[in-house]
């Protein structure tokens, strides 16, 4: 069982997310906004991140700088924006990933 931090401001993603990863077994925390999330990485310490790119207060780019400033958790970068330059930025501000929503 993973513990999984979900930071997304879309309340209905992050309900249908955490329903999916709870019948798999896995243990879900969410974030609404880039600054309760880099909290919870450093509180909770999960074992993977889910950062959606679009948050109200930060740019999810800089959350995942602030996260790589303390922690090597995977980072998992879930976006609407799905140009290459916006992946690259992601992928090269540390993310481990990158998905397009929708998925």
């Amino acid at each position: 069982m993973a513990r999984i931090l979900v930071i997304d401001d879309d309340a209905a993603l992050q309900k249908a997310l955490s329903i999916a990863l709870a019948a798999r077994g896995h243990e879900v925390a969410g974030a609404r906004t880039g600054e309760e999330g880099v909290v919870a990485v450093a509180l909770r310490q999960p074992d993977v991140v889910v950062l959606d790119l679009g948050l109200p207060d930060l740019a999810g780019i800089e959350v995942c700088r602030r996260i790589r400033a303390f922690s090597a958790v995977p980072v998992l970068v879930l976006s609407a924006a799905g140009d290459e330059r916006a992946k690259v930025e992601a992928l090269d501000t540390g993310a481990d990933d990158y998905v397009t929503k929708p998925f």
